[in-house]
């Protein structure tokens, strides 16, 4: 009987709490982000009613791209796409340079964190080629290639290293030394020692700098296709720009925005999955 009823006030207790929590939670992670986003929406009206002559209204722009949102996958001739065809080509450059750089920077960064020889020999490069920005890579990339299309992609692949392999490095150097001592007392094999103490201890940080590194490359590949052209998100934005067209420059932003939201969930998913961690959002 008394442990019924102990039961019967532990339910009352945490229906009580789910009752005072639910309004917060459902305030938090629904009528909070409404009303952030309503008031981007005012204040872009407000702008707008001020500079009619040349930037839409919210309800104008809507009206001009329902086209665009109705019709994504449209192909009208050459040239003429849809935004989501532009939207799988920009992805498609930056999937392809960010991975190519997954599997350099990641192994450079064991290397870096594992070895103070390399440490010492690869960090000034690093320093010296992390700041440069990545828009001057261009000019060199088409250079080498001399097509755009590879361009975009190497400038992708410089931009995809540089956070991977700082925060892959601080992830293996950071590797507790007393797990290290124990595993060289049991003689246990360098492999061994990197796949079962060093290679899980580090995957949160080496997460880290895989989002961090997506982050910047889906921000850098429309700077970059807005100067080599063709078929892109980037492109789209500068043409649109340049017919004065602004209601399809603003779909552009909302849609770049959206892809960049979920390409950062998608690998934070990833992360939840492979260290059965909750993964932190990306600065």
């Amino acid at each position: 009987m008394f442990q019924l009823n102990i039961a019967a006030i532990i339910a009352v207790a945490g229906q009580a709490a789910w009752k005072r929590t639910k309004p917060v939670l459902v305030k938090e992670t629904f009528i909070l982000p409404v009303l952030g986003f309503l008031g981007i929406i005012l204040l872009w009206w407000v702008i707008a009613l001020a500079n009619h002559e040349l930037m839409p209204t919210p309800p104008e722009a809507l009206v001009a791209n329902l086209d665009y949102i109705l019709n994504p996958f449209y192909q009208r001739g050459p040239g003429n796409l849809g935004i989501g065809w532009l939207l799988i080509a920009s992805l498609r450059r930056v999937l392809l340079g960010f991975l190519l750089g997954a599997v350099v920077a990641i192994p450079l960064g064991f290397l870096i964190g594992m070895s103070k020889t390399a440490m010492l020999a690869l960090n000034p490069v690093i320093q010296i080629f992390k700041p440069v920005s990545p828009l001057a890579w261009l000019p060199i990339a088409l250079a080498i290639f001399n097509l755009a299309d590879p361009s975009a992609i190497f400038v992708i692949f410089i931009t995809s290293l540089w956070p991977t392999i700082i925060n892959t490095a601080l992830g293996v150097s950071s590797v507790s030394k007393d797990y290290i001592d124990v595993a060289r007392v049991l003689e246990m094999p360098r492999w061994r020692r990197i796949t079962k103490i060093i290679w899980p201890a580090s995957l949160p940080y080496i997460f880290t700098g895989l989002r961090i590194s997506l982050g910047i490359a889906w921000l850098v590949i429309v700077a970059v296709e807005m100067l080599t052209g063709g078929i892109g998100i980037g492109f789209f934005v500068w043409d649109e720009w340049s017919r004065l067209n602004l209601s399809s420059v603003f779909l552009a932003v909302l849609v770049i925005g959206l892809t960049g939201l979920l390409l950062d969930f998608a690998v934070g998913q990833i992360q939840e999955l492979v260290t059965r961690r909750p993964g932190k959002t990306a600065s």
